[in-house]
């Protein structure tokens, strides 16, 4: 195995964790972190299965269809909850997230219906291009996301000692999982 099978396996392993995480997250939380951890896992687990490496597994035809369901259901759910919250939030990014998911998979349906088959990190290599446009739009959005969480989590890292931090560290690793799938998303998105 090498080169993008690699890469894909690490997207597969890093995203499916993170997706286990966050539905072990979800029992344990209540209210809207309940339905923000649901959201996180499904977008970690559909992640985790788009990334399977295609040389490995070719996924079968109507597999671009779930995903583009899946992922635009869960845009119209983003969608919906964004609306009584404000601009910001996880509700925009999962909304982001879900947008981009479904602009992965709907290019790939079509090349996939063509029998192209690229070999490129995981399924999503199958697509051969998307709209430039959009790619680098989306690419700059997660390019950004990613240093801006990164850096909020460095601080609190540092800080972090002691009985009175022993606490803080669920939402740490909260973070920590999103900081996750937004790098696996780059990794996606640069094979599109």
């Amino acid at each position: 195995m090498r080169g993008p099978a690699v890469a894909g396996w690490l997207l597969v392993a890093l995203c499916g964790v993170t997706g286990l995480y966050c539905l072990l997250r979800m029992r344990r939380c209540a209210g809207g972190r309940r339905r923000e951890a649901g959201s996180e896992a499904v977008m970690g687990l559909g992640m985790a299965v788009m990334g399977v490496p295609a040389v490995v597994v070719a996924p079968p035809e109507w597999s671009w269809a779930v995903y583009a369901t899946v992922f635009g259901a869960a845009s119209v759910r983003a969608a919906w909850a964004l609306r009584g919250s404000g601009p910001g939030g996880h509700h925009l990014h999962h909304l982001v997230g879900s947008l981009a998911m479904v602009y992965m998979a709907v290019p790939a349906a079509g090349s996939a219906a063509g029998g192209v088959h690229a070999g490129h990190i995981g399924h999503v290599g199958h697509a051969g291009g998307g709209v430039p446009l959009v790619t680098g739009a989306l690419l700059a959005y997660y390019a950004v996301w990613v240093l801006r969480a990164g850096t909020r989590l460095v601080p609190l890292a540092a800080t972090a000692s002691g009985p009175a931090a022993a606490g803080e560290g669920e939402p740490e690793l909260a973070d920590a999982c999103r900081l996750v799938m937004a790098v696996a998303m780059l990794a996606m998105l640069c094979t599109v």
